[in-house]
């Protein structure tokens, strides 16, 4: 039987809260310790791209295991079926500083939802999205072009508004909620194609940038439109096409800069572009489709800590502050978790240190979201103020693309 929260003290006190490694850690393609990768080669694990401490290396499991309480764990709750935990530990490494949300997705009035700032390519501080929907807490959550358009590199579907954003492919683990409003994770796929026009397949859907070669579709809920900044800087071998209601009306090889997106706007690249010069003015198109499992909200991250049980990730080097959501099967809890780094008081995690606690919480499934100086955890306090629970590694919050929202409406009595 694994631990769960809210049973904080229980599982401190015991205690193992990072389990043993696992017999495939070290033996990745993108594990630094292998010979050839080296600190340029890796992949950032965060959007602000700052690498990591190096974690200091383990001398046996029997240490890994060893883990003491620094403060006694504390934990309240939230709302009906939504309760915050917070807990420090040290062991070999350091110490860690730890916060949770377990949120009950079947008690009445509970929903988790897509958070956003408004339109796709603006940012804001986490606080303040959950604000827009009175949410009253949540966590940040996909990575994000933080130096450039600020749109996220991954999916995003809400329940009001539909498919806000994403990839065909590159980019596309999920925490979602079905078409019954169960939570998941898993990969998910958006299908976008032109009616009747098989050659012309929609690679992006208002991301930061259109794949070479493919086709990006641009809508209103883009926002303000970002010239060659959604080409990479590329100015030849590029084609817009302007639709307004399902016509083509405007036709050219540049593109618009710092204007409302009106209508839709197919920008290809390469191969792309030279496909979009079948369109002319007055050709009827039609774009049609969406996240081909047809979930009602949806948010992604850069890869899957956990799949039915099994730890996915094998960097145990890198350390950073993170952010995680996962899915307890047995109890259909989800686990918004937060740990704290790059400060005195708490190291960060690995990557493998971040799915084992998972695993430790009761996560059949788990995914990493953004972290870094974006890793921000929005939640009441013991009096109700909501407020920031955990302390972002910016000495502020910083702005993102979007959140997990968890928000409460008391049901009205029968």
């Amino acid at each position: 039987m694994r631990t769960r929260l809210p049973q904080v003290a229980a599982l401190l006190l015991g205690c193992t809260l990072l389990a043993a490694p696992s017999p495939s850690v070290g033996g990745g393609p993108d594990d630094p310790r292998r010979p050839g990768v080296s600190e340029v080669s890796r992949v950032p694990q965060t959007s602000d791209g700052v690498r990591g401490e190096i974690a200091a290396p383990l001398p046996g499991p029997s240490l890994r295991r060893a883990t003491r309480e620094l403060a006694p764990p504390v934990s309240w709750r939230v709302a009906p079926g939504i309760t915050y935990s917070r807990w420090d530990q040290l062991d070999a490494r350091g110490p860690v500083r730890a916060h949770l949300l377990t949120v009950d997705p079947k008690v009445r009035g509970v929903n988790l939802g897509y958070g956003s700032p408004g339109a796709v390519r603006r940012t804001d501080e986490v606080s303040d999205i959950l604000a827009r929907h009175d949410a009253i807490a949540g966590v940040n959550g996909d990575f994000f072009d933080i130096g450039d358009t600020g749109a996220p590199l991954g999916i995003g579907r809400s329940r009001l508004r539909g498919l806000l954003h994403g990839p065909r492919s590159g980019w596309n683990s999920a925490f979602f909620l079905d078409a019954k409003g169960r939570p998941d994770i898993g990969p998910l796929t958006p299908a976008l194609v032109v009616a009747h026009r098989p050659g012309l397949v929609i690679t992006n859907v208002n991301s930061p940038s259109v794949q070479p070669d493919g086709i990006g579709l641009y809508t209103s809920k883009w926002g303000r439109t970002s010239g060659y900044r959604v080409t990479d800087g590329v100015r030849t071998g590029v084609r817009m096409v302007r639709v307004v209601k399902r016509r083509v009306v405007e036709v050219g090889t540049r593109l618009p800069v710092g204007t409302p997106v009106r209508g839709q706007l197919l920008i290809g690249r390469g191969a792309g572009a030279t496909r979009l010069a079948a369109l002319r003015p007055g050709s009827w198109v039609t774009v049609r489709g969406g996240i081909a499992e047809g979930p009602q909200m949806a948010i992604t991250g850069n890869r899957f800590l956990v799949r039915d049980g099994v730890m996915e990730v094998v960097d145990d080097r890198e350390l950073h502050p993170r952010t995680a959501v996962g899915i307890d099967r047995d109890t259909g809890q989800v686990l918004l978790l937060v740990i704290d780094g790059r400060q005195d008081f708490s190291r960060g995690h690995t990557m493998v240190e971040l799915a084992e606690l998972m695993i430790e919480l009761g996560a059949d499934e788990a995914l990493n979201l953004d972290g870094g100086g974006s890793t921000t955890m929005v939640a009441p306090g013991r009096r109700g103020a909501v407020g920031v629970r955990n302390s972002p590694s910016d000495g502020a919050q910083r702005q993102v693309a979007n959140a997990i929202e968890v928000t409460y409406t008391r049901p009205r009595r029968p």
